[in-house]
């Protein structure tokens, strides 16, 4: 047999490890590419304010004796009960005679706020009352029996309810 025998020859080396790093390269490059878009944007956020505190209650503290007619006057004196959960601003405790009830079997006639005289209702506070029950301090109103020229029997043992108000 006569002929050509062609001969193949074997791949190099060089081209091997070409192959091989350009394989292993795509393989772990593929693994690490990280693409991104840049953008812009815009956003909104939103708080409440507190709709307010809850109203702290005025106390009463002094203790009054019975109000009769050419009695000298007594002092109103109190404190607060504060249930918020921080300190709230009192400019002026404001008292007011907001009721008067006569006794049961009082004479016959008329009682009423005008048997008595409240002086300095409006009483400056001018600060922070804190947290807690009977906390700050508030003072200088007075009360006394209005000493008419009129009969004032109706009055005896009545009951004068003092209504007080902040502000």
């Amino acid at each position: 047999m006569t002929g050509t025998t062609e001969r193949t020859r074997p791949p190099s080396n060089r081209r091997r490890v070409l192959v091989v790093v350009a394989g292993t390269c795509a393989l772990i490059g593929g693994g690490v590419a990280v693409a991104y878009w840049t953008t812009g944007g815009a956003g909104t956020g939103t708080v409440v304010t507190s709709t307010g505190v809850a109203d702290v209650t005025v106390n009463q503290t002094s203790v009054l004796t019975d109000l009769y007619p050419g009695d000298s006057a007594q002092s109103l004196s109190g404190d607060f009960d504060n249930a918020n959960d921080g300190l709230v601003y009192v400019g002026t405790v404001t008292a007011s005679i907001s009721s008067v009830t006569k006794a049961v079997g009082a004479p016959a006639g008329t009682c009423d706020a005008t048997d008595y005289t409240l002086a300095g209702a409006a009483m400056t506070v001018d600060a922070q009352v804190p947290v807690g029950l009977g906390v700050g301090s508030w003072t200088g109103a007075t009360i006394k029996f209005n000493d008419k020229a009129t009969n004032q029997d109706a009055c005896k043992g009545a009951t004068v309810t003092l209504a007080y108000t902040i502000s």
